[in-house]
């Protein structure tokens, strides 16, 4: 299934949202590398109302479904199941999903196998970087070496307990 097929050419199906560290880390033993409660607060502002997709470990990792969205699980395993989440087991699938959704309202929210697989779908990657390293086993893509990405503006920045942090909005320029 083609983007144009289900929002038009040129637009983008979906976007991004991440925190990452310096290394562009995402996870550690299964686990967000570091929490900062003003990030988790954009993340839920920000796809309030929409979509997210997720991979399996990472909705396991939630309480249950997120409130207010539309919570799509993509996995291969065929015998998952998640009361309240859709679950599908493509790419395809996932974007048959979403094809009746706002694509400015579907959101990436990891972890890391599903942001590889979807990121060239997405036309805005909102980034949260945290100033800080921390031991990680799982990364998001570098946007600032990737050459179709690029920093679209500044969101905010936040300081949590010592630690600096910067919201950004990368754009897809390749979409």
């Amino acid at each position: 299934m083609e983007s144009g097929e289900i929002w038009g050419e040129g637009q983008g199906l979906m976007n991004a949202i991440v925190a990452v560290d310096m290394a562009w880390g995402i996870g550690y033993n299964g686990k967000q590398t570091i929490v900062i409660p003003e990030d988790r607060a954009h993340f839920k502002e920000t796809t309030s109302g929409g979509v997210i997709i997720v991979g399996r470990k990472t909705f396991e990792e939630f309480p249950g479904p997120l409130p207010d969205r539309k919570n799509i699980v993509l996995t291969r395993d065929r015998n998952f199941s998640a009361g309240g989440a859709v679950v599908v087991h493509s790419i395809d699938e996932a974007l048959s999903e979403v094809s009746g959704d706002d694509p400015e309202k579907v959101y990436v929210a990891g972890g890391g196998e599903i942001y590889r697989l979807l990121l060239p779908l997405c036309r805005l990657a909102y980034v949260t970087k945290i100033e800080t390293g921390q031991d990680a086993d799982v990364f998001f893509p570098n946007l600032d070496i990737l050459p179709n990405w690029s920093i679209e503006r500044e969101i905010k920045s936040i300081e949590h307990d010592g630690v600096r942090c910067t919201i950004l909005e990368y754009r897809n320029n390749g979409i």
